[in-house]
């Protein structure tokens, strides 16, 4: 019963890890990728220095952590746009997929476990549909991101299950990467100030990508052992889909229903360890 609420906030971050980028898309084409990642950022330590004053948890013992974690949002999020603006966003969120199995399969001792990440991993293959297509930069900022991806599940869990409120130390983390990403991103992002509308389509995708997402992602963490949180980030393709349908009418094929099915059939099996 400790990890069902886990359960509610892991969907609200995948609900908005797809609507976030569904923004930054129409900023591409006014707005540099680093650009766009700077405002996303920038964003989002405003939300959170209004809201939770995170220069206190700067002060607080565990401040290395914070630091290094702000350091992995600033590059990760620069190195995700740079690589959707170059490859397919399936071809990247396979890549990106890589270092999660690992942190699952780290945690898996039972064999319903490994028959759940066969499961999940399957799924996320069919869904993803790998292709050696595109850039060959577009796979070095791919497989950067894919190495961050992995680390800030590590971190941020770190920081959700140790002494603290893990959306204090995420916000800590956050006013970080303002920081860091600015010698990235300031330059592409200066044209959005004299454009009103695109400088609210960048706030909106700090907010839906930065705020709402890593908030759920923390409230997560704090219920669930980090194996079974990275398997069930594998439901993220599988989000894509059903939001790709919902709202931008893209049917699924039956390959694709299939991906789903397997991604939910691993995450249904999968079981936590008792005091994990």
């Amino acid at each position: 019963m400790r990890s069902a609420p886990g359960w509610s906030y892991f969907v609200g971050s995948a609900v908005f890890h797809y609507l976030g980028p569904a923004f930054a898309v129409l900023l591409f084409a006014r707005v540099a990728p680093s650009g766009v990642a700077g405002l996303r950022i920038w964003t989002a330590a405003v939300v959170f220095a209004l809201w939770r004053r995170p220069w206190r948890r700067l002060a607080a013992p565990g401040r290395r952590t914070l630091l290094l974690w702000g350091l992995v949002l600033a590059v990760m999020n620069t190195c995700f746009y740079e690589a959707v603006a170059r490859l397919p966003l399936g071809t990247v969120a396979a890549i990106e997929f890589v270092p999660v199995i690992a942190l699952a399969a780290a945690g898996t001792r039972t064999a319903r476990n490994a028959a759940a990440l066969l499961a999940a991993v399957g799924g996320v293959y069919v869904l993803t549909d790998v292709r050696l297509a595109g850039e060959p930069l577009g796979f070095v900022f791919a497989f950067a991101n894919a190495a961050l991806f992995g680390l800030y599940i590590v971190l941020a869990h770190r920081v959700a299950q140790g002494s603290g409120d893990g959306v204090d130390g995420l916000a800590a983390a956050m006013l970080v990467a303002a920081v860091c990403v600015v010698p990235l991103g300031v330059w592409h992002a200066a044209p959005t100030l004299g454009h009103p509308a695109l400088l609210g389509a960048g706030v909106g995708v700090g907010v839906t990508s930065s705020v709402i997402p890593y908030v759920c992602d923390q409230l997560a963490m704090e219920r669930m052992a980090r194996a079974t949180y990275a398997l069930l980030v594998s439901l993220l393709p599988a989000t894509a889909t059903v939001i790709g349908a919902v709202v931008l009418g893209q049917v699924p094929s039956a390959a694709e229903l299939a991906g789903v099915g397997l991604v939910v059939v691993g995450t249904a099996l999968h079981r936590e360890r008792e005091g994990g």
